[in-house]
């Protein structure tokens, strides 16, 4: 059977069918969301954050550490197992998707503790560690993102992405900024141990999910969870062409955003300081903004604005480094700006993504596209910096302008063609 188009998911389905808010009320939801979506940042962000600094310090080559890019590669591939983990229950006495996040988090935080055991220049034996913690995490991941597709449902959704996005905010702090520090005050082993036990209290919000599935099986009569299945369906092409087109040109301005503020003699530490508490910071503040303009003007009409002004962002840069507006402020402006934007448009997409995911497979149809978006993003960083080796920053960041402003169009085009109907809020 093949999966409902957007335009005609039933969002009135019964609780066994789309998943059912907590008894608590939505704030416990939230909360759950919370813990769940922070279990993931915080090794994520020890991993891509701190680790890569902290190794330098200790003497591992700049080749080392460069290799460690390729821990992202889990998260960018985790949607050729996600119809495996909406297939399957792997504790099902757990439940469908707590049986997922329970044992591979537990695994998560004993991995993060076993690095205690390597010195920070032991490049290899790190590496396979973080390695085996980005797969794990992957699929914590698709089982906590197909949980909040089934029970986030009209106007929550964009509150509900704006928990996630606070709570990567707040990994960011804990796994990133608050490591950096703690090694230097407490030193590399006391820091990790505690590291490893910040992360496993964040699976206290396990005992509060909803699973009303524990010993439920997928019905023979329907189609089994897959990549085929979604684009079975009406309009899927659009729904992913969307994913792709958005935010396109992001990519070509984070991957050089530090070398070039590096390049026009800001100091090392504003830098850290704007890409860490800051960006935490604005990430928080972001989130909480983006899902009130989301629900007082609705999902189109924010994906415009955010666009608009991520577009003014990338035209700042390259106003700035023409010379045409120069000056260190005009450049930290657009960078800070840029973050604000960057978390709100997470928001307002996730928020799309999670609308147009079926409930048969949410974990399968959500990471498919939010990993599509991440594709993007990495070839554009890629693309970078041999772009702005050839033409300069100048012409690197007008580039981005321009793609930013037709992806805009293109995107609003397909959301447009896709006329999904109003919900109610929640």
């Amino acid at each position: 059977m093949s999966l409902p188009a957007p335009s005609t998911i039933d969002h009135d389905a019964p609780a066994e069918a789309a998943g059912s808010v907590p008894q608590g009320g939505m704030t416990r939801l939230y909360a759950v969301l919370a813990g769940l979506y922070l279990a993931q940042g915080i090794p994520t962000y020890l991993l891509l954050v701190a680790l890569p600094p902290l190794m330098r310090e200790a003497g591992a080559s700049r080749t080392a550490i460069g290799l460690f890019s390729l821990l992202m590669l889990p998260l960018v591939l985790k949607f050729a197992v996600a119809p495996f983990v909406d297939r399957h229950r792997l504790l099902p006495r757990f439940g469908h998707r707590r049986g997922w996040i329970v044992p591979t988090q537990a695994l998560v935080s004993l991995c993060i503790a076993a690095m205690a055991l390597f010195d920070p220049s032991q490049a290899l034996p790190l590496f396979g560690l973080g390695l085996f913690i980005t797969l794990l995490s992957s699929l914590q991941d698709i089982a906590t993102d197909g949980y909040a597709v089934r029970n986030l449902k009209g106007g929550a959704r964009a509150v509900g992405n704006a928990v996630q996005a606070g709570a990567v905010a707040l990994g960011v702090i804990i796994g990133g900024t608050l490591v950096l520090v703690l090694v230097q005050k407490i030193g590399w082993t006391p820091t990790i141990l505690l590291v490893a036990f910040l992360s496993l209290l964040p699976l206290v919000a396990t005992l509060y999910m909803a699973e009303n599935d524990a010993f439920a099986h997928i019905d023979p009569t329907q189609a089994k969870p897959s990549l085929k299945t979604f684009f079975r369906r009406p309009h899927a092409w659009l729904i992913l062409g969307f994913a792709l087109t958005y935010r396109a040109s992001e990519g070509l301005v984070r991957g050089m955003e530090g070398a070039y503020l590096v390049d026009i003699q800001v100091p090392t530490a504003w830098i850290g300081y704007l890409s860490g508490t800051a960006a935490a910071t604005a990430g928080l503040a972001g989130a909480l903004l983006a899902a009130i303009i989301i629900r007082r003007l609705g999902l189109g009409t924010t994906l415009l604005l955010l666009g608009g002004l991520r577009s003014l962002c990338f035209l700042a840069f390259s106003l700035n480094a023409f010379g045409l507006a120069p000056g260190m402020a005009v450049a930290l402006a657009a960078s800070g700006f840029q973050t604000l934007i960057r978390y709100m448009e997470l928001v307002a997409i996730y928020s799309f993504f999670m609308k147009s995911a079926s409930d048969d497979q949410p974990g399968t149809d959500f990471t498919l596209l939010a990993c599509a978006e991440l594709v993007v993003y990495i070839i554009g960083t890629s693309l970078a910096g041999i772009i702005a080796d050839r033409v300069g920053y100048a012409w690197l960041f007008s580039l981005a302008t321009v793609i930013s402003v037709l992806g805009i169009a293109l995107s609003l085009s397909m959301l447009r063609r896709l006329k999904p109907p109003a919900e109610p809020a929640v």
